[in-house]
């Protein structure tokens, strides 16, 4: 059995992307990979409930990690893909 794994995690910025590997005990949650990050520390109010995910697809911050996950921090929309569309179409 594995007593650490090695996790990644990413946060989307408007202008770069940054990720951070981090190591954690066995059955440890998506929570604790984000506050092992410290992203939340440097940008107070980043991680929101329904903007995380590991490898593109959601997870809670309760979800436990696996040794290799990427752990996703996302970051409002700034426009509705709908309306990029009908932008672009003219309409």
């Amino acid at each position: 059995m594995v007593d650490q794994l090695t996790v990644e995690v990413v946060l989307a910025l408007p202008d770069r992307q940054l990720l951070r590997r981090v190591s954690l005990p066995a059955g440890a949650t998506v929570a604790a990979a984000i506050a092992a990050a410290g992203f939340e520390n440097e940008y107070p109010g980043v991680v929101e409930q329904d903007r995380i995910g590991i490898f593109s697809r959601r997870a809670t911050l309760q979800q436990p990690v696996r040794e290799g996950d990427r752990v996703e921090i996302y970051r409002p929309l700034a426009l509705d893909p709908k309306d990029a569309r009908r932008r672009r179409a003219g309409g």
